[in-house]
Order: structure tokens, then C-alpha cells, then sequence
């Protein structure tokens, strides 16, 4: 039962994290598009900050869903493998091992435990790669904003 554990749990991580990244990359493209845009209109430096602030609030808005999402992917292996039977447990025990938080008191079936560590290493994972993406908004926002001076 132990391979099945890794063998679900790499799947789960690659897939999430193909999620993660096609999200990541829709939403860049639609970032840039929104620059270009706004370079062009040369927006004085107020409505281009309290723009700028939207952004990245939006791009933490589809973070999050993303986040959701692939919360909601590991929780229906859960319970298709039988380790939690409900569905309301398993994404409550889906956001709290993803988050690695790991206080909700629930406890996967004894076979599948290993994939809540698996699935906590995704988490990382994914909080890391959302993390360096908001970093990288952040910093073109900054560099553009700088030579609006």
C-alpha cells in the first residue's frame, strides 16, 4: 500500500501543479495585455497605483481559487480511494494538510496517511511558486511605477 501512497500521491502533485502553472501563466498573459494597456493610456501616477493595487489583488483572487481548486483535486482522490468517506471532511482535511496546517483533528483512512504528507509538500510547493509570482507582479508594478517620477 505504501507505492500506492507515493504513486497517488506524485500523480496528485503533478497535476496540481500543472494546474497551478497553466493558472498562473492565463493569468500572466491577461496581466500583460491589462500593462501594455495602461502604459499606453499613460494613466497619472494615483489611478495607475490604486490600478496597480487591483492587479494584484485580482492576481491573489485567482491565486486563491487555484488554491481552491487543486484543494478540491486531492480531496476527490480522497474519497474516490475510500481514505475519507466524506466529501465535506475531505476538503476540509484537502485545505488544512495543502496549507500545512494540520489542526482540523481529522485523520486519513490508516493505508492512505502517507498522502496527507505528500499533499503538504505540494502545498509548499504551490504556496512557493504563488508567492514568487505575486513577488514578480509586484516588482514589474514597481519598476513601472518608478518611471512614472
Amino acid at each position: 500500500m505504501e507505492s500506492a501512497n507515493w504513486a497517488w500521491g506524485l500523480l496528485l502533485i503533478a497535476l496540481t501543479i500543472a494546474v497551478h502553472a497553466a493558472g498562473i501563466v492565463l493569468s500572466g498573459l491577461a496581466l500583460v495585455a491589462i500593462r501594455h494597456r495602461l502604459e499606453a493610456r499613460r494613466l497619472p501616477r494615483r489611478q495607475a497605483i490604486a490600478t496597480l493595487i487591483c492587479l494584484v489583488s485580482a492576481a491573489g483572487v485567482v491565486l486563491a481559487v487555484l488554491h481552491g481548486m487543486e484543494a478540491g483535486i486531492w480531496a476527490a482522490a480522497y474519497v474516490w480511494l475510500g481514505a475519507i468517506a466524506s466529501p465535506a471532511d475531505a476538503i476540509l482535511y484537502s485545505v488544512d494538510s495543502m496549507s500545512t496546517r494540520g489542526a482540523s483533528g481529522l485523520m486519513l483512512a490508516a493505508p492512505w496517511r502517507m498522502m496527507g504528507a505528500l499533499e503538504s509538500v505540494d502545498g509548499m510547493l504551490l504556496f512557493g511558486i504563488s508567492t514568487a509570482y505575486i513577488f514578480t507582479i509586484l516588482q514589474v508594478s514597481w519598476q513601472t511605477l518608478a518611471e512614472r517620477r
